[in-house]
């Protein structure tokens, strides 16, 4: 099993932090420790960086440099289903060389990269968590697309840039973690200029979440737990973010209903594709990883606190699959907006 363990201790301090950041991730999401829905909001920014210093080599072991879900087409294979989903939405932008774009949300840049070679836009990353933004400095550079992908190690809620400034914005099942998506809507209005789209992917309950079914909410509450969400937005809360924002909204809709039949988004997570490179992402796959890794702890290889991870990522996997076959969730809701022009301004009368 070739799972490279990162361990996010700083020099100088000991392997039990890993412990304390996987616990204190956990209890932001446990009643019984103080967990709610205010304290996940009022704490987006350790949540969020805790959560992805823990998960970001899980990630890259089962996922690639490519961090999301896409709908599949039959014949295609995970890997294409996810190039051609971060495609779409360059093409949907009308990306150009030239054009100045940010990505809200770039974990390790595997989609910037792919956008950036179908479109020779110039494009910026924008993360707050500083172990990713290492690892994408490296692959921009490793793959010769440095002279136009770069970083911007910020919280998106409040980017240091003046208005108007990008021409175009993408976020890829990133402002899910938005502690306000009004606000951050609100933030990426401001800084892309008139004319400017904004385009994306969320994470959203659909119209048949019930909120009065116990199984319904225990699926949302999983999901919320194992992806470092504080909340999960309705398709239509979406919307009404983006106009409240300013945007008028062009497309919405859920991308995930596009998939052949036999091939959902959650067909990675459920092992129906069996080869060496799918198998992390499948039940068995989390089942060896979990033990595995709690065996690589108990002999001080991975960091204490790597097993905890493991298994709420499993916890995760399978609240997802139970949200896409319910047809509850969908993390593939297709949006495309964009900011008006500004209007000419009145001649005054001689």
């Amino acid at each position: 099993m070739a799972l490279a363990l990162h361990s996010p201790v700083p020099k100088g301090t000991t392997p039990d932090k890993t412990l304390h950041a996987a616990q204190t991730y956990r209890n932001l999401h446990r009643e019984e420790s103080g967990g709610s829905l205010a304290a996940r909001k009022s704490q987006y920014m350790t949540m969020v960086n805790n959560y992805y210093d823990l998960v970001t080599d899980f990630y890259e072991y089962g996922w690639g440099q490519s961090f999301h879900f896409a709908p599949r087409r039959q014949g295609e294979s995970f890997a294409e289903s996810l190039k051609r989903h971060e495609r779409y939405l360059g093409q949907q932008l009308g990306l150009q060389p030239g054009m100045k774009v940010l990505d809200i949300g770039c974990g390790v840049g595997g989609p910037m990269r792919e956008i950036a070679r179908a479109t020779g836009a110039k494009i910026t990353g924008v993360n707050n968590n500083a172990y990713q933004l290492e690892k994408c400095a490296k692959y921009n550079a490793r793959a010769g697309l440095d002279g136009l992908c770069d970083t911007l190690q910020t919280d998106f809620m409040k980017l240091p840039l003046p208005a108007n400034s990008v021409d175009a914005i993408y976020a890829i099942e990133a402002t899910c973690h938005a502690p306000d998506k009004t606000a951050l809507f609100r933030e990426l209005y401001r800084v892309v200029k008139p004319g400017g789209g904004f385009a994306g992917y969320e994470w959203c309950l659909t119209d048949d979440f019930d909120v009065g079914d116990p199984r319904h909410q225990k699926i949302k509450k999983g999901i919320e737990e194992g992806d470092a969400l504080p909340d999960i937005a309705p398709t239509h809360g979406v919307v009404e973010s983006l106009n409240a924002a300013g945007f008028d909204v062009v497309v919405a809709r859920d991308v995930a209903l596009d998939a052949d039949p036999g091939y959902p988004w959650f067909r990675a997570l459920q092992g129906l594709d069996l080869s060496i490179s799918s198998f992390p992402r499948t039940p068995i796959g989390g089942f060896v990883t979990y033990h595995a890794v709690g065996v690589l702890e108990k002999f001080g290889v991975a960091p204490k606190g790597t097993k905890e991870v493991s298994s709420f990522l499993r916890v995760a996997a399978e609240h997802l699959v139970a949200g896409g076959k319910l047809g509850i969730f969908t993390p593939c809701f297709y949006f495309n907006a964009r900011k008006p022009q500004r209007k000419p301004r009145a001649r005054a009368k001689s």
